[in-house]
């Protein structure tokens, strides 16, 4: 029932079936958050790589049971939706929160969550949303229309600084029109505003509006009330996480299960010997070494996700600002030969900035595949026998097994020596790269965690000053300029129009490469499909329950 539900709701909405661009031109990462994101976190890609057989589970759901699952990473944050940046809390708060329209995990639908109907459109910048009737949070309170113009004031009021208020600069104001009616403003027309208004969860009033900082907050944050199909119970910071079904919960995704209980094992050897021993029926993020020997207990898929590994220059400093020494350095990737040794081939070598399958995939017209002599010949047509410098990766475990390979690559090209240095993420950004104290870094990104259109996915690095400005050093350029008026004009287009314009936007940051991909990575997941009912693996940290019970 909640997939029919599912599939019959806001198919209309342009951002379901298109890309919906407008207004993000405004979104920029902030700048902690940004690194945080960028090294953990997605959302969903093109369907999966089946690497073991998957079965469907078509026995009956004994609601009586309880989830078990195994987490790859520590809490990092706290769980209050305005602030929550880890990759745990914000998978756990998937099952806590509800928007008023929410996405699917796995298969980024839209549907109508606290939302009893789709967005009334009154004009193209009013829209007004009726609440699910009966709906309550977890302490038995009725969610109101005033809990609704909270949530949204808070997350957009720049004193409170949430990283989430970059995604919703449509939006002029808020307002109750009755208990259950909310009336948004449009500061100009958006079509996708029905799925974009899905980053916001709802929390109650009462309850959170406190000041930063208070005790009153801190204990929000800690112990999470939303309208969600599970409750949360406790969290241990290097433990576990455990949840309880929600009993008053009247919204289209039910809990399936009496409770769930998520282990986090950071360590990857105790959440393999958790799946084998059959002490979780789920685990997130199985090393590539163990994909063929867990095929023999559970149903293993990789699957294909926007989540890149890219390399980003310096260009300010020389010989970085010539385009043609980026462009070397990217053609003197073996990419293919790094993608089977250090990934086990879990990784597609990219061919434009959105990965092959990606609804506004669009083949760049530089694609960089491995050509030594190509890469030296660049480099004297840029002038430049002698290259050395260091490169700067994040600590991320597949990251520093892929770092190696690519120095082995490069140093192979005539006059190149390059050093490697590892650094964690907070260090690598604020003490290097946010200071100009850095030529090339390579690290992950993945933005997609928040939605999957090309806008926002090309928002994220090439808009704002974040990247470009606080990180490339290539905001000043005139190639910059004229990036940043193609994605005004995609995100003004109709459908047809947009996607030439992506392509043209792709074709300029694959010519320009302040900072673009080298490959897009897959992601695999094991569960028991004898003991699971609709589990589906999601291409980013993290995992989902979201409509899925035990059958044993």
């Amino acid at each position: 029932m909640a997939r029919h539900l599912m599939n019959t709701t806001l198919k209309n909405l342009p951002l379901a079936t298109d890309a919906s661009r407008r207004g993000f031109l405004k979104l920029t990462g902030a700048l902690g958050a940004a690194a945080a994101f960028t090294t953990s976190l997605a959302a969903c890609g093109p369907p999966a790589t089946t690497t073991a057989g998957a079965t469907t589970n078509t026995a009956a759901v004994n609601k009586d049971l309880i989830i078990e699952a195994g987490i790859s990473y520590a809490l990092s944050t706290g769980f209050d939706p305005i602030s929550s940046s880890g990759a745990t809390p914000l998978a756990a708060n998937l099952h806590v929160y509800e928007g008023l329209v929410e996405l699917h995990p796995a298969t980024r639908e839209p549907y109508n969550a606290l939302a009893a109907a789709d967005p009334k459109v009154v004009s193209p910048t009013t829209h007004q949303v009726t609440l699910r009737e009966g709906a309550v949070f977890h302490d038995g309170t009725p969610v109101t229309a005033e809990d609704v113009v909270f949530s949204f004031t808070r997350v957009l009021d720049p004193a409170n600084k949430s990283l989430f208020s970059q995604f919703i600069p449509f939006i002029q104001e808020v307002k109750a029109l009755d208990a259950k009616t909310v009336e948004f403003t449009l500061k100009y027309a958006f079509p996708g505003f029905a799925a974009r208004i899905s980053v916001v969860k709802v929390v109650p009033k009462a309850l959170a509006n406190f000041p930063l900082g208070s005790e009153q907050l801190k204990a929000f944050d800690a112990k999470p009330v939303g309208t969600g199909p599970y409750k949360l119970v406790s969290a241990v910071k290097d433990d576990k996480i455990v949840f309880e079904a929600n009993p008053a919960y009247n919204g289209p995704m039910p809990a399936l299960a009496k409770g769930m209980t998520w282990l986090l094992l950071s360590d990857a050897a105790a959440r393999v010997t958790a799946m084998q021993s059959g002490r979780v029926q789920a685990i997130e993020d199985v090393p590539y070494l163990d994909i063929d020997g867990l095929k023999s207990k559970a149903t293993v898929e990789s699957v294909q996700s926007f989540g890149l590994l890219f390399l980003m220059f310096n260009c300010a400093k020389a010989p970085f600002d010539n385009k043609l020494v980026r462009q070397a350095l990217h053609y003197g990737l073996d990419k293919e030969s790094i993608i089977k040794k250090a990934l086990f081939g879990n990784a597609k070598a990219a061919s434009s900035y959105f990965q092959e399958g990606h609804p506004d995939y669009v083949k760049a017209k530089n694609v960089y595949g491995y050509d030594a002599k190509k890469a030296e010949e660049l480099l004297k047509e840029a002038g430049v026998t002698s290259l050395e410098f260091e490169l700067l990766t994040t600590d991320t475990a597949w990251v520093k097994d892929v770092a190696p390979l690519m120095l082995e690559s490069w140093n192979k090209i005539p006059g190149v020596k390059v050093t490697l240095k590892n650094l964690q993420s907070g260090a690598l950004y604020t003490d290097r790269v946010g200071k100009g104290d850095y030529t090339v870094v390579a690290a992950p990104g993945d933005p997609s965690v928040f939605g999957n259109d090309a806008d926002l996915l090309l928002s994220w690095f090439y808009a704002g000053d974040t990247w470009m400005k606080g990180r490339a050093y290539w905001a000043s350029t005139p190639e910059r300029a004229k990036l940043v008026d193609l994605m005004a004009k995609a995100g003004q287009s109709a459908k047809d129009e947009a996607k030439k314009l992506t392509g043209e936007i792709v074709d300029l940051v694959s010519e320009e490469l302040p900072l673009y991909p080298v490959f897009h990575r897959q992601l695999p997941s094991a569960w028991d499909s004898k003991k699971l009912s609709g589990f589906k693996p999601l291409p980013t940290t993290g995992v989902s329950f979201v409509g899925v019970g035990r059958t044993a």
